[in-house]
């Protein structure tokens, strides 16, 4: 089983969003020193318990700071951009990095709609025509695929140019978008904590729909998921209290962040027997190690995905690291 690690700069307790923001270049360090495979980041707006606005900027840091993980956006919210830019700013990041670079790209906003006003998006409409453009503008920059001259935009360029490029993937939460990572010929994450649902049926779409390309000659998938290990599992289901309780709050329309465990706890306890709350716990990977791997084997299985990639849960920096060194612990 193929383990990496997507962090999304979690605000813990009283941290400021900048010291949130560190922590990911931390976790980013152990994730690599413990052998996990890739270590991505991503892009949110408008929230103040997450602290990612520019991954392109944190992963510009990350390259100077690790040498073996590969490094990614898990994702960047393509149609809050320009094409254009997002491209020259991966080719940077390859040139930073060669042979480490993972772009992973979102169709929605990664924040409300007044937000994605003041961005500027495009909307989640334009990302197929955003998505072909970018794509273009990636391979001619590698020298694998040249805009012609009979293209209207083949005189830009992407700079700076190759001879490496970024592997791409289509970050999804439903098979139509598995199938347009598919059809592309990209990898494809599925997300299973946003979509609250098992990836299987977004991973078939996914290899139904696949013609290699430049980009990928057979098809990868990969599914998210939140992972919490412990020494024991009464202490990893306790740590994993506020990640619930928020995630019950958000399942009946509001939103609160839990910074305290015993608040958490205290919060969950008033809902004992809500059907919300069972099905967020039967979703839930919270235990000690030996049963955290076995959730996690047994959902790459179920899934038919080539790779899980962890959400580090914990209420302190220190509960998800040592997470993320007891999961890989053999």
């Amino acid at each position: 089983m193929i383990l990496s690690v997507l962090d999304l700069s979690i605000v813990s307790g009283g941290q400021t969003q900048a010291e949130a923001l560190r922590d990911t270049l931390t976790t980013a360090k152990a994730a690599e020193r413990l052998g996990y495979h890739r270590f991505w980041v991503s892009e949110h707006h408008n929230i103040a318990g997450v602290a990612s606005p520019g991954p392109e900027i944190v992963l510009a840091a990350l390259t100077q700071v690790t040498s073996t993980i590969r490094l990614g956006s898990g994702g960047v919210m393509l149609v809050n951009h320009s094409p254009l830019k997002v491209a020259e700013v991966f080719m940077a990041l390859e040139a930073l990095a060669p042979g480490r670079i993972d772009l992973g790209l979102g169709r929605a906003l990664g924040t409300d709609m007044r937000t994605g006003a003041a961005l500027r998006s495009a909307g989640s409409e334009a990302f197929p025509h955003y998505f072909a453009l970018l794509c273009a503008w990636i391979l001619d920059a590698a020298g694998k695929e040249i805009i012609g001259a009979d293209h209207p935009l083949h005189s830009v360029r992407a700079q700076p140019t190759g001879p490496s490029h970024p592997a791409v993937f289509v970050l999804c939460s439903s098979a139509d978008s598995a199938r347009l990572a598919g059809e592309a010929g990209v990898g494809m994450v599925y997300s299973e904590f946003i979509a609250q649902s098992e990836g299987a049926p977004a991973v078939e779409a996914y290899h139904a729909a696949f013609r290699a390309s430049p980009f990928q000659e057979e098809p990868w998938t990969g599914v998210a998921v939140h992972a919490l290990a412990a020494p024991t599992a009464e202490e990893a289901r306790r740590l994993d209290g506020p990640r619930r309780a928020a995630q019950l709050v958000m399942a009946s329309g509001g939103g609160r962040r839990f910074t305290d465990v015993d608040e958490a706890q205290a919060f969950l306890a008033g809902f004992a027997g809500d059907p919300r709350l069972a099905a967020i716990e039967a979703r839930s990977i919270a235990a000690d190690p030996v049963g955290v791997r076995a959730q996690l084997a047994n959902k790459a299985r179920r899934a038919g995905a080539d790779e899980v990639f962890i959400l580090a849960t914990g209420p302190t920096l220190a509960d998800r690291i040592r997470s993320l060194e007891l999961i890989k612990a053999e």
